[in-house]
């Protein structure tokens, strides 16, 4: 008897080690969309987890209690969100989908409780932070090249100017009314004052009509 006892002591405790390194959540949402228990939870083309029961609260809305592998907990931060959607694997069925906005942040700590999202603004979001991170990126170039056309000639100056207004041009017609918008209020004056700062170079040697075609595509610039 005792070494029964002994034996499914042993049971257990193995069976707790294995669960002991799992993440376990909360999902707040007003609607669930048919997610039930035992449905999975999906980051990317994995199944990292799954809904351990859908609770309706008090407050009128529902609580979504689920568990995140182990493997999977280092992707599990304060830039995450979930959504529910259809599930791609099993007709008639419903997944909670997680991704990221953002990578790095901290990680989530076990029973925490979030808020739910919509597919649509959980992407919307994303791709918020990554004008933000590519504008931040292109702040730091563009004050990196400021220095460097104050420390070389003329000529090389006016290349390296040339090619940042053809760059900047391509990049705002591409970018989204955001990104246009924080362009034409901080990096295009600061390329003006480039520019100014050329064209009294090049008066003192009587060359500043040779900014002519900078002026050009600085005014189709400033025009989209």
């Amino acid at each position: 008897m005792l070494k029964k006892i002994v034996i499914l002591m042993t049971v257990l405790i193995m069976g707790l080690g294995c669960e002991a390194g799992n993440l376990n959540l909360f999902i707040r949402f007003d609607h669930i969309d048919g997610l039930k228990s035992n449905d999975s939870v999906i980051f990317e083309t994995n199944r990292i987890g799954k809904v351990d029961g859908v609770t309706y609260t008090k407050k009128g809305d529902y609580l979504v209690e689920l568990m995140i592998h182990k493997a999977y907990t280092n992707a599990v931060t304060e830039h995450v969100r979930f959504f529910i959607v259809s599930d791609p694997q099993n007709k008639g069925r419903s997944v909670l989908e997680m991704i990221q906005i953002l990578k790095g942040g901290n990680p989530l700590q076990n029973n925490t409780v979030l808020e739910g999202s919509s597919k649509s603004s959980a992407i919307i979001e994303r791709l918020e932070k990554d004008i933000e991170k590519g504008m931040e990126s292109f702040r730091k170039e563009f004050n990196e090249f400021a220095e460097e056309l104050k420390k070389i000639p003329d000529s090389e100056a006016f290349k390296k100017l040339e090619d940042a207004l053809v760059n900047l041009y391509e990049k705002m017609k591409q970018s989204g009314k955001e990104a246009r918008e924080m362009i034409q209020k901080e990096i295009l004056p600061r390329l003006e004052q480039e520019l100014e700062n050329l064209r009294k170079r090049l008066q003192e040697k009587g060359r500043e009509d040779e900014l002519k075609p900078l002026e050009i595509k600085m005014e189709e610039i400033r025009k989209i």
